[in-house]
């Protein structure tokens, strides 16, 4: 057999195991239904049920920017505005443009009165990218300096500009890594938490969180985090009420695209799955 025609064959098994898989699942127990019967409660105004469905067809199939809306809407109507402020922040980590999101965004920060963190000026100046973004043109940059040079040894001006721009752009990304819309932040989700000097209940409170409101978590220490506040200040918060925004997909979950919530069969899509891709 020819290598070609082996490659072929290869590929059409990769493309069809996981039709079988999804054809060996009862009914019952596709994340088309439950997404289906999320809706359905959703409009009957069981919101309880609702959260837990579409929870599990986030946990079980993967992301997206719309069911992550759907869950803060399940959130907000069930009167949870930490919890459905964090949602709807997860929505638009995966599509900034959602317009939906960004709307009920607002209402539910102005319904729960939660505190949000001020941006420095140069993570506003540089708002027109993310981190992943600055990051890959730095890789860019750095690798175009590199085939340069060694195809002009000569002409080193044109790699040391290169290098410039990378060192550049890298310092963009970990600035956006690290401010107040990176890995760290996290939403409140208990009511009436308060960031306190230590790590006892009866410490003195350095800031009241409202439900929603934003901190940036700094260290983790046991059931505390030391977090910096929207009032410029630091403290400590217990575990249990915040949440970061940012999650991380386990092998059996995948990003899918908007449009593709269902209902479908999931399975026979085709998905991108990785060990630790972040929101």
């Amino acid at each position: 057999m020819k290598p070609r025609a082996l490659l072929q064959i290869l590929v059409l098994l990769l493309f069809a195991l996981p039709n079988a898989k999804g054809a060996s699942d009862g009914p019952n127990r596709t994340g088309d239904d439950l997404f289906t019967k999320a809706n359905t409660e959703f409009a009957a105004g069981n919101f309880k049920a609702a959260i837990a469905d579409y929870q599990t067809v986030i946990d079980s199939e993967g992301w997206s920017a719309n069911l992550f809306y759907d869950l803060g809407n399940a959130y907000f109507r069930h009167g949870d505005f930490g919890r459905a402020i964090l949602n709807y922040d997860r929505a638009l980590r995966l599509d900034p443009h959602h317009p939906e999101a960004d709307a009920n965004l607002r209402i539910a920060n102005d319904q729960a009165h939660s505190l949000e963190l001020a941006s420095s000026a140069l993570e506003k100046y540089l708002n027109f990218g993310t981190a992943n973004f600055f990051a890959i043109v730095a890789a860019i940059f750095f690798w175009l300096a590199i085939i340069w040079l060694i195809l002009r040894p000569a002409r080193v001006l044109w790699a040391v500009a290169g290098i410039f721009l990378a060192a550049i752009c890298g310092f963009a990304a970990f600035r956006l890594e690290n401010g107040t819309r990176g890995q760290g932040l996290a939403i409140v989700i208990a009511e009436n938490a308060e960031a306190r000097v230590a790590t006892v209940d009866s410490a003195r409170s350095v800031l009241a969180l409202p439900a929603g409101s934003e901190v940036v978590i700094l260290e983790e220490r046991g059931d505390w985090n030391y977090a910096a506040l929207p009032n410029d200040q630091r403290g400590w918060i217990a575990a249990n009420a915040v949440e970061r925004v940012r999650l991380y997909l386990s092998l059996s979950q995948s990003v899918i695209p908007s449009g593709c919530e269902g209902p479908r069969n999931w399975s026979g899509v085709a998905r991108t799955i990785v060990r630790s891709v972040a929101l």
